[in-house]
Formats: C-alpha cells, structure tokens, sequence
C-alpha cells in the first residue's frame, strides 16, 4: 500500500508524471517548529538534474506545505505537503503502448490491476520518492530534538569499485564515527568519503553513461545517538523495519546491517561484541560493533549502520530485444531521461527512510515507557 508507519504514519501520492507529487504525515506531535525551510534542504539533495552523473531531468522540487501548521508551529493534524512536476514529458514514454519495458513495472502492474500509467514508471517510479524525503525532514527534526539522532549516508560502492566496509576496519569504523552530510556532499555528486575510490566510481558512472547504459551501487548509512531499547520483538524487530523500510525503495536488490555477510566469515569468538562499562553512568557500551547497534532486535546504543544495494537503472538508451504485450519480437528505444546511476541520489532517501523507521519507534517506545510508570506508581 501506500503508507508507512504506526504512529508516525506516512502516504504519499502521485506518479512520475502527473501534475504533483507529495504526502500526508500523520501522527506529528502538536507544537513542532516546522516550515519549508525544514524540508527543502533534503528534497534540493534528492533532486533530478544536480549533475551530469544524474538524469537531466531538471525538478525544482519546491515543496509547499498545505496543512497542519499554523504560524510555523504543527497542530497535531495531518500534514500535507505538495511538489509541483513541472519537467515531464510523458510524450517520451508512448513506445510502452506496445513493448512492457525490460525489468520495470510495466508488465506486472497491467497485470495487477489491468491498467497502468501511460507514461514514466507511475508509481513505481523513483518520482514517488519525494513525498518520502519530506516526511522524513520532519521526522529528523523530531529525533534531533528528542535525542540528538544523527543520520548520515554515502556511497560506499559503485559498479565493481567499493571501499572497505568491513566492520573489522579502522579506516570504516572512523567514517562512521565522525562522517557528516556536509562532508558527503563536499566531495562532489558521487557522495564517497573515501578518496583512494572515489574517482574510480565517477568514471565508471560516466563509462556507461556516455555507452547509453547505467550501472548500480550501494548505499551505508550510519546512526549515531540514537536511544536504546527501540526495535520491537519478535516480528518488528529494528533492523527488520529498517530492511521493510529500504526494501521498498525503487531499484533496491538488497540490505545487510552490521558485519552483515561478512559475519558469516568470522568466528563468533571474534564477532562477539563484549561489554563494558562506559564509565560515567551504570550503561554499559560495546567494544566493538558487529552487531551494528541492534540486538535482539532492540537498538543498544552503540551506532546503527547498514547497508542497501541498488540495481543498474532499468531505463536505458539502447535498443533492447524483447516483446509485445501480445508477444510480438520487436526492439524498443527507450526515450525516457534516467540516471546512468541511481545510487549517489538515493543517499537523502535512505536518510529520510530511516528516519521514518526511527521516529516511529521512538514515539512506540514511549507510550511503552509511560504505560509502565503509570503500573509502577
């Protein structure tokens, strides 16, 4: 369906090529600082047309907020939020009248509901991402503001050109204790921390850029001060609402969270996270961080970081082979604009969807919380 979330619920609307895009949030706490200038920033990072590593499609993506505050303050009511499409050209996209495009939504949603959108992807398309960037603006500003939550993402990988993410490195574990989203984006559109990679991945994204293809890549995100004790056992576990969370994303093949599967390559003398304390309270820390700050399925305090793999961009330039609705042979062009790589601009989404997965823990957890000093007293 098309909302997220429990008590901190989420509905985005509109397809790639309709007249706007957006959401509706719903379970905002009363009384929050918000305006557009909360919001722009991320969806300005999310945008089309930032580099020519991206597609040429050109958004401003100007998001205007339609209800649910008042003087700059939130009411407590549903949350509307609005993005104008101002450069669509569904006249690209008439070539999929007759051929289901290879690997895109086209064949399955006709399928489905025996109709689909006549031009762009409609919902499935990365489009319908904005209304997610949004809502997640918000959510951070409620983290940062409960407990200082840091969430940060980058490139860690594109094509066959990837830096060291084992848990086991320095060099990464530094990245993750200190990296900021300024210093991503300060390292130009390709969002790599890593220096000794970084200009390798950008000539890969052009190599197939200027051949007409796309390739793909992979995302880490890193949390940092974010409470302990979220995640809901045994089915909500947190790292499974977060994999629920990035699963849903457009072109997403895969997640992994801490060691991941190079976990299943170390011993579990070795990956065992042993405790101590952490000297200023009776909390106790990790002195390492295998478990990439979730156990049991509960946040423990310690950073939370994860991956998540996106697939080559299914839109491509060149002639492809394939079939007619009615299974015809025939060769489709693809006209339509796309990123020769969707991986540097899935960076603020992965941002925002964490941060949707986050707040809607904590604000469980605390109704948990209250629920249970009112036994105790």
């Amino acid at each position: 369906m098309s909302t997220f979330g429990n008590i901190f619920r989420v509905t985005t609307y509109g397809e790639s090529h309709c007249k706007s895009v957006g959401c509706i949030v719903d379970g905002c706490p009363p009384g929050l600082a918000l305006t557009e200038d909360d919001i722009q920033p991320q969806l300005s990072r999310r945008r089309p047309g930032q580099s020519k590593l991206s597609t040429p499609r050109n958004e401003k993506d100007q998001v205007h907020i339609q209800s649910g505050t008042e003087n700059g303050l939130t009411l407590g009511s549903p949350i509307g939020m609005l993005v104008q499409n101002e450069d669509h050209r569904p006249h690209d996209y008439s070539e999929t009248d007759l051929y289901p495009r290879p690997s895109h939504a086209d064949w399955t949603y006709i399928q489905k509901y025996g109709v689909k959108s006549t031009s762009g992807g409609g919902r499935s398309s990365a489009r319908e991402t904005v209304g997610r960037v949004a809502a997640g603006a918000i959510a951070e500003k409620i983290l940062t503001k409960a407990n200082n939550v840091e969430i940060v993402a980058f490139v860690s990988s594109i094509g066959e050109i990837e830096m060291n993410r084992s848990p086991q490195d320095a060099t990464f574990q530094n990245i993750l204790n200190t990296i900021t989203r300024e210093e991503v984006d300060e390292v130009g559109p390709i969002r790599c921390p890593d220096a000794s990679v970084r200009d390798e991945m950008v000539k890969v994204i052009e190599k197939y850029r200027d051949n007409k293809d796309s390739i793909g890549g992979v995302v880490t995100c890193v949390v940092r001060n974010c409470p302990i004790g979220l995640g809901e056992p045994c089915f909500d576990k947190l790292e499974a609402q977060l994999a629920h969370a990035m699963l849903s994303l457009p072109a997403t093949k895969g997640f992994e969270f801490g060691s991941g599967f190079l976990g299943t390559k170390i011993p579990g003398s070795v990956h065992n996270d042993p405790f101590i304390s952490d000297g200023t309270s009776n909390k106790l820390r990790t002195v390492t961080n295998n478990s990439g700050g979730i156990q049991g399925g509960i946040s423990n305090g310690e950073n939370i970081y994860f991956s998540v793999a996106f697939k080559s961009a299914a839109t491509i330039s060149q002639e492809q082979y394939t079939s007619t609705y009615d299974g015809e042979k025939g060769v489709l062009a693809a006209r339509g604009r796309h990123d020769p790589s969707v991986t540097p601009r899935a960076v603020p989404i992965v941002e925002a969807m964490t941060a949707l997965v986050l707040v809607d823990q904590l604000l469980t957890q605390k109704a948990r919380e209250y629920g249970r000093n009112i036994v105790s007293n």
